[in-house]
């Protein structure tokens, strides 16, 4: 065969490899979009395009020939400034729901008004307890011998120190509630951090270089479940590797190590460590997702709470206390406590007020309804004991407005709360629809893909068709060759 036979027979050659190249891009392509569509419900996928690489041309006989493409694999539309975003304000919106949940149900002990509008049965009735206790002081002033008005003060006191007693009880269940939720949630915590350790792995090895698709979209998934757990940073590494921190920057994971937290009891409150044993449970708090929330509430909520109940208590106590000490009893003795609290209470620090109030006074006839020296008929004392009622004898307030403002104000604290975590769900979803549009599947989009793909499968077909005539008629010299596009 001649040179330039050989030449021609060199080129058809090549067309055929171009040919059957980019039948092959195409077909690898096609399969992406494929898997694209098949995909449209998965959660956590990521969309993905096929990438192109242009192949080394060839010089034969001094002519440089291009070599067509090679489609070197699926690349994943993602963004990780985008993910990093909508991880920071999972974290954020979590920390406030959780905050929110757990002020509602302390909220409904007091008023029975929940951010959601709910009406629920009230709990206790301390603000009507404090109104029937000092009415029935102003009706024993209007009957001060009168066993039966006698009787209803000890009642009313009574039913004032159970709803105390209740409030701080249940406000203590719910703390305890909060410690097993946060140790739960850390459990969770542990169990994702696992998953991305595993993961790290399995990418640093099978994707080092490269996006690595699915096994990328599994390990997004979990990060994004363990923002709405706990507050975290990521740390993108060599070989397509992450490390995790939390907020505070206690290592979780570090490629396919994992450090998981612990908690234990202390003071009767769950406390969390890092896996070196330092406690992180501030910055835990501060660090946002369900577990900050949840601690917000326990540690700072509850407690500033039950501070108020426990003034609210020892005032009116040692306020009732003091003036029934001050006159004399229906048999002439002087009147003694009605109230009994903690040995260790003092205006100070009334801690535990609340939760060990009592009624010590079982005799009616003890109440010092009279002035000290005068008859059983008298009532100058009993008027001082119902008068207190508009005395600022609780933080510079009247019993009933110090009540009114405690439930004011942890109302306004609901409604902040609330309002804060709309705002921040609103900017949560406009994160999560930005990712959609970058990396949410569209069908038509992936139609219109589909529809450009065939077309370019047919066209390389069809230069194989054509090169496939060519090639019979230079093998069948003479013979006429029929060609039809």
């Amino acid at each position: 065969m001649s040179r330039r036979g050989t030449s021609a027979m060199g080129t058809i050659s090549t067309a055929f490899n171009i040919a059957t190249g980019a039948l092959d891009a195409d077909q690898a392509a096609l399969d992406v979009i494929a898997n694209n569509t098949a995909n449209v419900n998965t959660p956590g996928y990521t969309l993905e395009m096929p990438t192109w690489e242009q192949n080394d041309a060839v010089t034969l006989n001094g002519m440089t020939m291009g070599m067509g493409v090679t489609m070197t694999g699926p690349q994943s539309q993602r963004s990780l400034v985008l993910e990093q975003a909508v991880r920071q304000q999972t974290q954020t919106a979590s920390a406030s729901s959780a905050q929110l949940t757990a002020l509602d149900q302390v909220q409904s002990l007091f008023s029975g008004a929940t951010s959601t509008g709910t009406d629920t049965s009230q709990a206790n009735g301390l603000g009507s307890d404090l109104q029937n206790l000092f009415d029935a002081f102003s009706a024993l002033e209007g009957s001060p011998a009168d066993d039966a008005a006698r009787q209803q003060v000890l009642s009313a006191a009574e039913a004032l120190a159970s709803d105390f007693n209740g409030a701080a009880s249940q406000l203590e269940s719910q703390q305890q509630s909060l410690n097993e939720q946060a140790a739960s949630v850390v459990d969770q915590a542990n169990a994702l951090l696992k998953n991305v350790a595993q993961l790290n792995v399995q990418i640093e090895t099978t994707s080092p270089g490269t996006d690595a698709g699915t096994l990328e979209d599994q390990r997004q998934q979990d990060l994004t479940q363990l923002s709405q757990l706990i507050g975290i940073r990521t740390v993108t590494t060599e070989n397509n590797g992450l490390t995790v921190t939390t907020a505070g920057g206690a290592l979780l994971v570090s490629q396919g190590q994992v450090f998981q937290m612990t908690s234990g009891e202390s003071g009767g409150v769950t406390q969390f460590y890092d896996a070196q044993g330092n406690t992180i449970t501030a910055e835990l708090t501060s660090g946002g997702g369900q577990i900050g929330g949840i601690l917000t509430a326990r540690d700072q909520n509850i407690p500033q709470t039950e501070n108020s109940l426990d003034a609210l208590a020892y005032a009116v106590a040692t306020q009732i206390n003091t003036q029934n000490e001050a006159g004399s009893d229906l048999t002439g003795n002087a009147g003694g406590a009605i109230f009994s609290l903690p040995a260790t209470a003092a205006e100070a620090d009334p801690s535990g007020s609340a939760a060990e109030i009592a009624v010590t006074m079982t005799d009616p006839s003890q109440i010092a309804a009279a002035a000290t020296g005068e008859g059983s008929s008298d009532n100058t004392n009993a008027t001082a004991m119902a008068n207190l009622a508009n005395s600022a004898i609780a933080g510079g307030e009247t019993p009933a407005q110090y009540f009114s403002d405690f439930v004011t104000t942890l109302g306004n604290q609901v409604s902040e709360v609330s309002s804060e975590n709309t705002a921040q769900q609103a900017a949560l979803t406009q994160l999560q629809n930005q990712i959609g549009a970058l990396s949410g599947v569209s069908l038509n989009d992936e139609a219109a893909q589909l529809e450009t793909l065939e077309q370019s499968y047919e066209a390389a077909s069809k230069v194989f068709t054509t090169l496939d005539l060519v090639m019979t008629s230079a093998l069948n010299l003479g013979v006429e060759t029929t060609y039809t596009t």
